[in-house]
């Protein structure tokens, strides 16, 4: 069977998840990298072709069947999802939650334009979270399913949010990690169905390597006061010296859970709950990027095109095993 080719745009954590996630998915190869810094990528890439994001012929005569977008919600993939979309099938992991629907409509109409397939905002939340608050919504009507990050004394790190504070003049680095409120999963599990806002749920943590003329006064009001990403919460800024960051908030855990409480029938009890727990963060974003990959190609060989969430697609898209296989060992 031949091989689905894929093609890596932006080279960071995600990109290198991405290439270790291929060697685990035996029916996928790697067809080449495009980077907007193509020299960085060439001294750790020696195998594949990395070009210059903007070498469009270039990229085009890999003959990749999907190319996995790796860049950062907050700037880079508004612009290069629907310039990607024009060429060929994509899947990206965009997650900023509030502007899905505004990305997803760009999306379709490049997609559509194109005669492509984009899957949006994939990952583990947007994506198998997504799902599962779907899910826990549908099964048990009348409840809420509520997403909770961080769980642990040391929460998760955020990529998305990290990377939202890369973007801030005067940040050289950052790291974001994100704290569930205990109490507040304590009252979904009682099944209390609150009318939580963003800010009841989770706090927000920060640690940031200011430029030496930097106005630290000035990040930390940009910071939090940032639109979809810190705005709503409780926000601790830490500035830290790079050799601090690098040797105290290293590596990239992560988890959460999904929670739905609620009753059957005559008021009988029922809860739901659905959990994941990283060792790295970005490794486990690349894993589910590469399954909705197949599931791109799956899809445009049936002669679809447009945009698609994983609320789209058949689970059984995203596996490598056949529906026979499927049936015997899954269901």
């Amino acid at each position: 069977m031949e091989k689905i080719r894929i093609l890596i745009a932006g080279f960071g954590n995600v990109g290198r998840g991405v290439v270790a996630a291929l060697k685990r998915n035996p029916d996928m190869e790697l067809a080449g990298i495009i980077s907007r810094s193509p020299e960085r990528v060439r001294k750790e890439i020696t195998d594949v072709p990395v070009l210059h994001y903007d070498d469009v012929a270039g990229f085009l005569s890999l003959k990749a069947d999907v190319a996995i977008l790796c860049g950062g919600s907050k700037n880079d993939l508004p612009l290069q999802g629907p310039r990607m979309a024009r060429y060929m099938n994509t899947v990206d992991s965009f997650d900023n939650h509030s502007r899905v629907p505004e990305y997803f409509h760009s999306m379709d109409d490049a997609a559509k334009k194109g005669c492509h397939v984009s899957i949006i905002s994939t990952g583990w939340d947007p994506g198998i979270f997504s799902l599962e608050r779907t899910l826990g919504g549908a099964f048990l009507p009348g409840s809420r399913a509520y997403g909770f990050y961080g769980l642990g004394p040391k929460g998760g790190l955020s990529m998305g949010h990290s990377d939202a504070l890369r973007t801030i003049p005067g940040v050289v680095d950052a790291r974001q990690f994100t704290h569930a409120i205990p109490e507040a999963l304590d009252r979904v599990r009682k099944g209390e169905n609150p009318a939580f806002e963003p800010g009841d749920m989770h706090t927000r943590e920060c640690f940031v390597v200011a430029a030496p003329d930097a106005d630290k006064g000035e990040i930390e009001k940009t910071i939090k006061s940032m639109p979809g990403y810190f705005a709503p919460y409780k926000t601790v800024v830490n500035f830290v010296s790079q050799e601090e960051l690098n040797e105290k908030y290293k590596g990239f855990p992560h988890d959460g859970t999904v929670a739905a409480a609620g009753v059957t029938g005559e008021g009988n009890s029922a809860a739901i709950e659905y959990r994941c727990v990283w060792g790295s963060n970005p490794e486990a974003t690349a894993s589910v990027l590469v399954a909705h990959a197949r599931a791109a190609a799956r899809l445009f060989a049936e002669g679809r095109k447009g945009a698609f969430t994983i609320l789209d697609i058949p689970p059984a898209y995203f596996s490598m095993l056949d529906h026979e296989e499927l049936l015997a060992h899954w269901i």
